[in-house]
């Protein structure tokens, strides 16, 4: 089986700037595959490109076996990769179920003839509702779903985030420093949310992260990366003593 995520030769230029230079990963299915490596490494160039927020130079990105490359980030999103960010992209003053239900792709009532059959969109408004209340529950968010989204935690608006990707019928979901800024409480309880949501839903991860000291646990496979290059690969354990990630990543010689 193809993996669900095909990233060949990659590359990337910003004038004089190698971002990304021929990089290839893999991503397999209902997995959580980790990208780490130092500031100015080219990860969060990558999910950029992953997401056709930016268009590569060369190389190609390959998803459930069809080519992406270039194509545009609402494209993208409709077949089911969906983005989060460092800073949480919410709408303040909507309620945390508002912010789920906006994530849902097409609305029979928006449509000109279908909004006249008022019995098949009312209908389908209480699916999605009820699909809302099922995530929020997956997410921990459902003692809070009447709560406008500038009220929650730095963890509950990540978590706030990751709803609105499932609302959305995400297949991979990238996600850039989940948890940055959160104590390892926090940082501890969402990867176990997003290890459940994995094992119970399917669902693919490709996380970017600098807290080693937390993610290791959670993930199936690492990417290290460094100056544009994938420098090492493969499980945990074996990738976080690798002589070339400790003396790249952490500094040591």
């Amino acid at each position: 089986m193809s993996p669900i995520l095909q990233v060949k030769e990659l590359t990337k230029h910003f004038g004089g700037l190698t971002a990304l230079n021929n990089v290839n990963i893999n991503v397999n299915e209902n997995s959580i595959t980790l990208i780490a490596g130092p500031n100015g490494s080219g990860k969060t160039t990558l999910l950029n490109i992953i997401s056709g927020i930016l268009k590569p130079d060369s190389g190609k990105v390959i998803f459930k076996d069809k080519d992406i490359t270039g194509k545009e980030p609402f494209e993208i999103y409709k077949l089911g990769i969906v983005r989060t960010f460092q800073i949480p992209q919410i709408i303040p003053k909507l309620t945390v179920l508002d912010n789920v239900l906006l994530a849902v792709n097409e609305h029979p009532g928006e449509k000109i003839l279908k909004s006249i059959f008022k019995k098949s969109w009312v209908r389908y408004e209480k699916e999605i509702v009820d699909k809302a209340f099922k995530i929020l529950e997956l997410t921990g968010l459902q003692n809070v779903w009447n709560i406008e989204a500038y009220k929650l935690s730095g963890g509950q608006m990540k978590l706030l985030e990751i709803a609105r990707a499932l609302m959305a019928n995400a297949k991979l979901i990238l996600m850039d420093e989940i948890v940055a800024g959160l104590n390892p409480v926090i940082a501890h309880e969402i990867f176990n949310y997003i290890k459940d949501i994995k094992t119970k839903l399917g669902i693919t991860f490709l996380i970017v992260e600098h807290r080693l000291d937390v993610v290791y646990e959670y993930v199936d496979y690492v990417y290290v990366m460094a100056y544009g290059k994938v420098i090492s690969e493969g499980e945990p354990l074996k990738v976080f003593n690798d002589d070339k990630v400790l003396e790249v990543y952490l500094g040591r010689e």
